[in-house]
């Protein structure tokens, strides 16, 4: 068995589930093998990840608030539940994040014209200047990361991935 290390080489994941074959030859652990790995790959890759960001002064939720500002177009605006929303995050843990840009001086916050119970987070020009160095170093990033697959191998992850994703959500 394979276990990513190259051909006929095993890897950790394979010692430790030969040892609970040997201990538990009634159960079926294929699936412990496949989520080992994704874990080990989440946790390297996240690494990796989170070290582009860091150049550039983020943490990972604060380069995802400025690619949502980013991404939406200009005036690069949005209001903070649609910013939860879009990152799937709560309110609170929102405003901690806008806390820490706003200081950076990466966002600014303005009342909402139609809502003044509201505020427009906006992206500054120096926002707008490092989440496009970021984004720019992140693609490069994750195409050196997933370099040791072939074109099919990828299609083929990312095809096995949103099925899992889409079976288990």
């Amino acid at each position: 068995m394979d276990g990513g290390g190259g051909e006929g080489r095993g890897d950790a994941v394979d010692a430790i589930l030969d040892q609970w074959r040997r201990e538990r030859p009634d159960l079926d652990l294929s699936a412990m093998g496949v989520l080992a790995r994704l874990a080990q790959a989440s946790m390297v890759l996240g690494r990796a990840i989170e070290r582009v960001f860091a150049r550039h002064g983020l943490r990972s939720g604060e380069f995802d608030v400025l690619a949502a500002l980013r991404r939406s177009g200009s005036p690069y605006t949005l209001i903070p539940s649609e910013l939860a929303a879009t990152l799937m995050m709560s309110r609170a843990g929102m405003t901690n994040r806008l806390d820490r840009l706003e200081a950076a001086g990466l966002v600014e916050r303005s009342i909402d014209p139609a809502d003044r119970r509201s505020f427009r987070i906006a992206l500054t020009e120096r926002g707008r200047q490092v989440i496009d160095a970021a984004l720019t170093e992140h693609a490069d990033n994750l195409a050196r990361l997933i370099s040791s697959l072939t074109p099919e191998e990828r299609q083929t992850l990312d095809r096995v991935l949103r099925t899992l994703l889409g079976a288990v959500k």
